[in-house]
């Protein structure tokens, strides 16, 4: 999508502000005890109050409103019957449709007892996104937006996940201009428009470089090769001349 109106984006803004209220929400229920059965039904819920549509379910006929991976789950994970311990970590991906206009965007949250190394690792996992964010202007390359977020990497000691990218967003769920590389990418040639929607959402590992299938074999879930820890953090952005304009806040 490329907006090209205040209409388009303020409707654009108003779903990012749907799936950011119900993310919210969803992560204050994260507790010992709830199944991701349970919070998935809270985030469906919240959706349909909001009139809004979940974009997996709508786009894939996703098995879930939402995307909850626990653990050694990197992304994709299906709501089901696994009950949330302490110390877990767990992503929760919204993304919804309203009036035609998609918004997606994620993040990661442990439940307590945190320990340092994920105390560090989600905090930097924020990083690494609002480092990619900062490089967003309209006629910049997108391969800044990867190289930043490398180079944090590699300063903080982590890896990213090379399989997973970014993309384009808003007519539809994975919307032109296709995949966005979150690591550096010396193939990558093209330029920002002024006026594009598309998702940053890196996947910092420690010592994870690739998404694959799950042992689960659902088709869905991936998890992190080699076996290491991975967090997500995602919005959906807007280039414009005044800087990126991030539409999924609350």
């Amino acid at each position: 999508m490329t907006i090209t109106t205040e209409e388009e984006l303020a409707k654009l803004k108003a779903i990012g502000s749907i799936c950011a209220q119900v993310l919210d929400k969803m992560a204050a229920a994260l507790r010992p005890g709830i199944t991701t059965a349970e919070l998935d039904d809270l985030g469906r819920i919240l959706l349909e109050q909001a009139g809004a549509r979940s974009a997996p379910q709508l786009t894939y006929d996703f098995p879930g409103a939402t995307c909850i991976s626990v653990n050694e789950e990197i992304a994709h994970g299906i709501p089901g019957a696994r009950v949330i311990q302490p110390g877990d970590l767990v992503n929760i991906d919204v993304s919804a449709e309203k009036d035609g206009v998609f918004a997606d965007m994620g993040a990661s949250y442990v439940v307590p007892p945190v320990t340092d190394i994920l105390a560090r690792l989600t905090r930097d996992g924020r990083k690494a996104m609002w480092a990619g964010i900062k490089q967003v202007a309209p006629g910049a390359p997108l391969a800044n937006i990867g190289n930043a977020i490398g180079k944090f990497a590699k300063k903080n000691g982590y890896t990213l996940i090379t399989n997973l990218a970014s993309h384009g967003v808003g007519d539809s769920l994975h919307d032109e201009p296709g995949e966005i590389p979150t690591w550096p990418d010396k193939s990558e040639r093209r330029k920002i428009a002024d006026g594009l929607v598309f998702t940053i959402e890196p996947f910092l590992s420690l010592g994870g470089k690739y998404a694959m299938d799950s042992a689960k074999d659902d088709g869905w879930t991936l998890v992190s090769r080699p076996p290491a820890l991975c967090v997500q953090y995602e919005h959906t952005i807007v280039a414009t001349k005044r800087g990126p304009v991030v539409v999924t806040l609350p």
